[in-house]
């Protein structure tokens, strides 16, 4: 897509405003979600994520690394940084915790809109995919390649609101950390399911959200 060259790994690219709470939460839940689901083959989906004014190099808010331990995932060294708009080009998939956030991206990288969305709004259209969206090809990445071009094709018919909206728990008691965390995990589950499902054989048994440690 825009030129790039063909990939056999895809990536996933994950947007907040600090990169050290929302977005590094769903990076490390992320990686460990998929650690589960899809064993070795994992290594083929590269999960990461950027802050559109990341706390540059400092570590994961103490408060979103306990609520992340809580959910089965663990923040070892991560590091924030700065979104640019060669990131998103490079991804396969953007996902950001709110529409400015997105906006933020689309500014920076506008050829991204039908690979942008909040996370959200993707769950939301993921949710209303059939069974065999995403089986166009038969490797993984144009697989999951299809499934992103089958989420943007739902947009149409889907209106975005402040629902779409995942707030910043940022200067809040650690129970807005852990709401914000149960928020992230009930959409981006779901989406990286069907994702990995993008690496099932056809006739086996597609990996389910509820294997996550929720």
């Amino acid at each position: 897509m825009n030129g790039r060259p063909p990939s056999p790994h895809v990536t996933v690219l994950l947007i907040c405003t600090g990169n050290i709470c929302r977005s590094a939460l769903a990076e490390r839940l992320g990686r460990a979600y998929l650690a589960e689901v899809m064993g070795e083959r994992a290594a083929a989906v590269r999960l990461v994520s950027a802050g559109t004014r990341a706390v540059v190099d400092a570590g994961m808010h103490p408060d979103s690394a306990l609520v992340l331990q809580g959910l089965g995932g663990e923040a070892g060294d991560f590091r924030a940084r700065q979104f640019a708009g060669h990131l998103a080009a490079e991804a396969d998939l953007v996902l950001t915790m709110t529409r400015a956030h997105r906006q933020d991206v689309l500014e920076q990288a506008p050829r991204m809109l039908a690979r942008t969305f909040t996370l959200r709004e993707a769950a939301d259209l993921v949710a209303h995919l059939g069974d065999d969206e995403g089986a166009a090809t038969d490797d993984f990445a144009g697989r999951v390649r299809s499934l992103v071009q089958a989420i943007a094709g739902g947009r149409p018919h889907r209106s975005s609101s402040e629902a779409d909206d995942i707030r910043d728990p940022m200067g809040r008691p650690v129970e807005a950390h852990e709401e914000v965390g149960l928020t992230i995990a009930a959409a981006l589950l779901p989406v990286l399911q069907r994702i990995a499902a993008c690496d099932v054989p056809v006739g086996a048994e597609a990996p389910t959200a509820s294997r996550a440690a929720l």
